[in-house]
């Protein structure tokens, strides 16, 4: 009996040391409701199940309640997708010893915001990557209503990046070089307008942000303010509605981070490293947005797309023993 106990004792002990993704139990993340969140969600959980063993389920969340829940309750164990902007208090729990650990960055480029031209346009008259090229050519972005204002296409009333982009279009004076700045009415009116220009390869300036399926179908190059970015003016004056003096600052990248609780990077250690590792630039999260906004796919079949056809990518993020069981389950 007792070289039957230390067979199967050495049995479970092999089996830990070869096959650690085995302890990782049961995780839940958070499937929000925004499209690039929603597919890394359906990522992890394709990459623990077939690669970790883990039992893993997506649970529906949103930046605030799950950050809340997360830090009050402990659950769920990963938020792929946190922009951390919006939620301070995220850093606050973070750390050594306290309930949240910061895993890795979810986009690599941090999430980005500026005012954009085609490229078709900056590489026929690349001065108008510049604000000063642009004010200097105001009368080829033609307003749709009045010839003699040029148009400027800004965040639509009431979203949260309206403040910021109506103070840097006092801060610019673009009202005093001839622009009219256009409420676009919805993110689909602002999408539409670029969608309009880009078919007819004219002329088109305003607000935008990525990642997004917009910037992954339409090549689009962000205009240098020449100013920078002053972090502290951007959070203090250029995002509050009482900025009474707004200077001309460059958006500041928005950090994307994966959190997960600390417990789970406690007991989970071999899955908490992949996600140190899992990241994505902008440029491949735009065009993967595209990709699900054009074949109309949900986060699940984007999940599964990106499985199959970038290796190129996700091998990187784990083991070779871990890509084999990933590569197997993505093509049976």
């Amino acid at each position: 009996m007792k070289k039957l106990m230390m067979a199967a004792f050495g049995a479970l002990t092999f089996l830990a040391m070869t096959q650690p993704a085995l302890a990782c139990g049961k995780v839940t993340i958070a499937d929000m409701n925004w499209g690039s969140a929603s597919f890394l969600a359906h990522v992890d959980k394709f990459i623990l199940a077939n690669g970790y063993g883990c039992d893993a389920e997506l649970i529906t969340g949103d930046t605030m309640p799950t950050g809340t829940s997360m830090i009050e309750k402990g659950e769920p164990d990963v938020a792929p997708e946190l922009w951390t902007n919006s939620f301070p208090t995220i850093f606050k729990d973070a750390g050594q010893g306290k309930r949240l650990s910061i895993a890795g960055r979810s986009l690599s480029d941090g999430g980005e915001e500026g005012f954009w031209i085609p490229q078709y346009l900056a590489e026929k008259h690349p001065e108008l990557t510049t604000i000063e090229g642009i004010i200097k050519n105001v009368k080829i972005f033609e307003h749709p209503e009045d010839p003699d204002l040029g148009a400027f296409y800004g965040c639509p009333a009431g979203w949260g990046c309206q403040l910021a982009t109506g103070n840097l279009f006092k801060a610019l004076r673009l009202d005093e070089a001839g622009f009219d700045y256009i409420d676009p009415g919805s993110g689909a009116g602002l999408a539409g307008s670029i969608a309009k220009a880009y078919n007819a390869e004219k002329p088109w300036f305003g607000y935008y942000w990525a990642p997004t399926p917009i910037l992954g179908k339409y090549k689009m190059v962000m205009v240098d303010f020449g100013s920078g970015v002053d972090e502290d003016h951007f959070k203090n004056c250029i995002t509050q509605k009482d900025c009474l003096n707004p200077k001309a600052t460059m958006y500041p990248a928005a950090p994307v981070y994966t959190v997960t609780t600390t417990k789970f990077a406690e007991t989970s250690p071999a899955a908490y490293a992949y996600f140190t590792k899992r990241s994505f630039t902008n440029a491949q999260m735009n065009s993967l947005l595209a990709w699900m906004e054009d074949e109309q796919a949900d986060g699940e079949i984007a999940a599964l797309y990106f499985m199959q056809n970038h290796e190129d990518i996700w091998r990187a993020w784990v083991s070779e023993d871990i890509a084999t069981k990933l590569n197997q389950a993505a093509h049976e």
